[in-house]
């Protein structure tokens, strides 16, 4: 189930919009697109060794995909699309070695569950498999809810929010240890955590922008702002982390949850839910000022915030609020 946020329409009125990229593996390529286009529908635009685009009407385009960038630069290099015999075997090794990616268009907030639920249950009885199936796995689920607007104190609290849940997060989560070890869902600094319940919003996003690369110059977070930010500025994004697969979008790049996609009992919902909190909590200004001046107050010199300590204070501290 996915429980719509407090706010569900932009500034503009039109619904807000988030995109799913759902990490697996247990299947070919072939296969995925097989069971996507047959749950979904929807024509095939491209394919390749390494990935293919589903057009589902009324949906968009829905991308599959081997994450392997070395493989797709190679399949993409091949003629007219076809590849070659030592591609296609790269290929059919990386389906146990590397994920499989199945990308979502922007889906309006009210057609997540009816178009995505489905989907996840068909990869499922197929053989897909997520984080768990292996000891190295950290395989993901990755979710781009659009901003409701781009104005600098709207986007400090999603910061805020988030740097004040992140720890939770990791627990409410449950957070497989291979993703947690691995850099790529790497948390804020506790620094940067402190500065902005300190300083509050600034006067422009430009200063928003500079603060939060100072402190992450990478898109390896697990609230990467990056895309967002290349949407305000993709210029001085660039000039500090150079990296050609960071594409701009009015959208929070969220890449947190595991992805249980073999476990019957689980749902992207339950990705969604720890997103929805964040999103929730951003809405609340006087709950988020309080919030912040609580983790100030427990700061010490040196020894920062004790982790377990605020964690245990935020769980009790969510359910009288409504929030989970």
């Amino acid at each position: 189930m996915f429980k719509l946020p407090a706010v569900t329409h932009t500034a503009r009125g039109d619904w807000r919009r988030a995109g799913f990229e759902i990490e697996f593996t247990g299947l070919s390529l072939e296969r995925a697109v097989a069971v996507v286009a047959a749950e979904l529908g929807g024509e095939r635009r491209e394919q390749d060794a390494a990935h293919c685009i589903l057009a589902v009407p009324r949906a968009g385009d829905f991308t599959i995909e081997i994450d392997w960038a070395f493989l797709k630069r190679q399949a993409a290099g091949q003629d007219g699309g076809s590849a070659d015999g030592w591609v296609e075997l790269l290929s059919a090794a990386a389906e146990r070695i590397v994920p499989l990616e199945v990308v979502a268009p922007p889906l309006p907030l009210d057609h997540l569950g009816a178009l995505l639920d489905p989907l996840v249950g068909a990869l499922r009885e197929a053989g897909a498999a997520g984080t768990r199936d292996t000891v190295i796995a950290a395989y993901g689920v990755h979710i781009n809810t659009e901003a409701p607007d781009l104005e600098v104190s709207t986007l400090w609290r999603y910061l805020a929010s988030f740097a004040l849940l992140q720890w939770w997060l990791v627990d409410a989560h449950a957070v497989d240890l291979a993703r947690r070890v691995s850099p790529y869902v790497d948390l804020y600094p506790e620094a940067y955590a402190r500065e902005l319940c300190e300083q509050g919003p600034p006067e422009s996003n430009d200063a928003l922008l500079a603060a939060y690369l100072q402190h992450n110059p990478t898109r390896n977070r697990a609230l990467d702002m990056l895309p967002l930010f290349s949407e305000l500025d993709a210029g001085a994004v660039q000039a500090t982390v150079e990296d050609e697969r960071v594409k701009a979008r009015p959208a929070f790049h969220y890449r947190l949850p595991n992805c249980l996609i073999d476990d019957p009992d689980w749902s992207l919902g339950d990705a969604w839910e720890g997103w929805r909190v964040i999103d929730d909590l951003a809405q609340r200004p006087a709950d988020l000022e309080a919030l912040a001046a609580a983790f100030l107050d427990r700061w010490r010199p040196l020894l920062g915030v004790d982790r377990a300590a605020w964690c245990t204070e935020l769980s009790p501290w969510l359910r009288d609020r409504g929030l989970v």
